[in-house]
C-alpha cells in the first residue's frame, strides 16, 4: 500500500509539472526572442529621424556610430539610389541587396542569428532600409536559465511530493500492520493484545472494531469458564448430601472407602472451580415473558432440604410461599442461588442449626430472606467478593457471587446482615420492572434505594414481631 501511493503520486505529480512546465518554458524562450527583436526595433527606429532629414553618407555614419549597440558591426543601413546618386550602404550587410526592397518590417535568417529589417521612408522619395544583426545568443539569453530553474523546481516538487506521499503511506501502513499483528497476537492465545485506536479514520474505526471484538472473545471465554465453575458449584449440592449420608453409615470398610470418595470428589470440584474462577462473569437479564414462579421452586428446594435438616435436628421455617410470586429469573438460576445459600446453611453451621426462607412480596420487587442462627459470618463484604469464600476449607467463594449476580441481573442487589435466630441473614432483592443492572439503578437513583431501605427495615420489623 505504501509503495503504491509513493507510485501514484509520482506519476500524478510528474504529469503535473510536465503540464505546466513545458508550456511555460517554452513561453521562455517566447519571451526571449521577443525581447531580442524589441530591442533591434528600437535600435532601427533611432535612425528614422536621421533618414527622414537627409541621405548624406556622412552624416549617416555619424548616426549609425551613435546607433552601435552591442557591439560593433551590429547595425548597417542600405539606402537605394536616386536622382543619379549611386546607393549608399553602410555597415556589414548580412542580407543581399536583392532582397531589400521590402514595404515593411520582418526578420530574416542569416548564419549565426537573424536580423531585423525595418524600412524607413527618405527624402528622396525612396525606402531605406536598416539592418540591425540580432546573435542567436541574444536571442536565447536567459531561456537555459530558466529552464534550469523550472526543472529544478519540478523536480523538488516531485520529491517532496514523494515524500509527502511516503509519509501518508507510512500514517496508513502502520495501523493497518498494528492491527495484523494484534490479529495474529490474538489468535495465539494472547487475550490482552488491543490496537491503538489512531489513524486515519477508517482505520481507527477498524481498531475500535478490533478492540470491541477482542473484548467480546475475553468475555465470552470468561463466560465459558464461569459456566464451568457455576456448573461445578452445583455439584456441592448434591456432594453435601452424600458426604452426610456417608457419616451416617457408620463404620466399616465400605463406609470408609464411600467417605474417601466423597471428600476426593469434592476436592476435584473445588479445583474446578478454583481453576475456572479467574474472569468476572456476565449474566444476561431475563428477557420479557421470562421467569418462575419463586414460591413454587422454594418449597420444592425446602422439601429436598427438609429431610437432611431433620436427620441433624434443624428446625426449619418457610413462610410466604403459600400464593404464586413470579420473578424475572430463570427456574434454574432461581435454584441454583437457593441451594447455594442453603448448602452453605449446612456446611457452615453445626447440627441442630435451625435456619428459615422468608419470601415477600412488593409492588416492584420480591424479597427472599435466608437466615440462620449459626454464628454468622465475620466479613460480609468478603464474602460478597468473588472467589473470596468463608475462609474454611472448601469454600470456593462462589455461592454467593451466584445469588449476587442473579439479583443484579434483575436491577436488584443482595446484603448480609445479622438474623432475628442470632446468626447470618441473606437478603435477595428482586427487581421485577425487567430494568438491567444499571438502567435500573441509575433509573431509581437516590430515592429508588431510600425506599428499598424503608421497605427492607419494615420488612425486618415484621419479621421481628411475635
Amino acid at each position: 500500500m505504501r509503495w503504491a501511493l509513493v507510485k501514484v503520486c509520482l506519476a500524478v505529480t510528474t504529469m503535473v509539472v510536465v503540464a505546466f512546465a513545458v508550456p511555460l518554458g517554452l513561453v521562455v524562450k517566447e519571451m526571449a526572442r521577443d525581447r531580442a527583436f524589441s530591442n533591434a526595433e528600437r535600435t532601427a527606429a533611432a535612425l528614422g529621424p536621421t533618414l527622414s532629414i537627409t541621405t548624406d553618407r556622412d552624416e549617416l555614419a555619424r548616426a549609425l556610430a551613435t546607433a552601435q549597440t552591442g557591439g560593433e558591426d551590429r547595425i548597417s543601413v542600405y539606402v537605394p539610389a536616386a536622382g543619379g546618386k549611386p546607393a549608399i550602404r553602410l555597415g556589414e550587410q548580412r542580407v543581399a541587396a536583392d532582397k531589400l526592397h521590402i514595404s515593411r518590417a520582418r526578420i530574416a535568417d542569416v548564419p549565426g542569428g537573424s536580423v531585423w529589417l525595418q524600412p524607413i521612408a527618405v527624402s528622396t522619395g525612396k525606402i531605406a532600409v536598416v539592418e540591425v544583426y540580432v546573435p542567436e545568443a541574444e536571442v536565447t539569453n536567459g531561456v537555459t536559465t530558466a529552464w534550469i530553474v523550472l526543472a529544478g523546481v519540478g523536480i523538488a516538487l516531485i520529491i517532496g511530493s514523494v515524500a509527502v506521499a511516503d509519509r501518508l503511506g507510512v500514517r496508513m501502513v502502520e495501523p493497518a500492520q498494528r492491527l495484523v499483528g494484534a490479529a495474529h497476537e490474538l489468535g495465539e492465545g494472547r487475550l490482552g493484545a488491543r490496537v491503538p485506536e489512531d489513524g486515519p479514520t477508517e482505520l481507527r474505526l477498524a481498531a475500535v472494531a478490533f478492540n470491541s471484538m477482542a473484548d467480546q472473545v475475553v468475555q465470552l471465554l470468561a463466560n465459558e469458564r464461569e459456566l464451568a465453575a457455576d456448573l461445578s458449584h452445583r455439584l456441592r449440592t448434591p456432594l453435601t448430601v452424600l458426604r452426610l449420608n456417608a457419616a451416617s453409615l457408620g463404620e466399616g470398610t465400605a463406609a470408609e472407602q464411600t467417605r474417601v470418595a466423597v471428600a476426593q470428589l469434592e476436592r476435584e470440584v473445588d479445583t474446578i472451580i478454583r481453576t475456572a474462577r479467574d474472569a468476572k462473569p456476565r449474566t444476561a437479564a431475563a428477557g420479557p415473558g421470562a421467569g418462575c414462579d419463586a414460591a413454587e421452586v422454594i418449597r420444592e428446594r425446602m422439601d429436598f432440604w427438609s429431610a437432611l435438616a431433620e436427620d441433624e435436628g434443624r428446625k426449619v421455617r418457610v413462610a410466604g410461599v403459600d400464593r404464586p410470586v413470579r420473578i424475572p429469573v430463570a427456574r434454574g438460576d432461581l435454584v441454583a442461588a437457593l441451594d447455594a445459600l442453603l448448602g452453605n446453611v449446612f456446611r457452615h453451621t453445626p447440627e441442630g442449626t435451625a435456619f428459615a426462607v422468608d419470601v415477600h412480596s412488593a409492588e416492584d420487587a420480591v424479597i427472599v430472606l435466608v437466615s440462620d442462627a449459626g454464628p454468622g459470618i465475620l466479613d460480609p463484604e468478603a464474602a460478597m467478593a468473588r472467589g473470596k469464600g468463608s475462609g474454611t476449607d472448601g469454600s470456593t467463594g462462589l455461592g454467593l457471587d451466584i445469588v449476587r449476580r442473579l439479583a443484579e441481573s434483575t436491577g436488584g442487589d443482595v446484603r448480609i446482615g445479622s438474623s432475628v435466630l442470632g446468626g447470618t441473614e441473606v437478603r435477595i432483592w428482586v427487581q421485577l420492572d425487567g430494568r438491567g443492572p444499571r438502567e435500573g439503578r441509575r433509573g431509581r437513583g437516590h430515592r429508588g434505594r431510600r425506599e428499598r431501605r424503608g421497605r427492607a427495615a419494615t420488612i425486618n420489623r415484621s419479621r421481628s414481631l411475635p
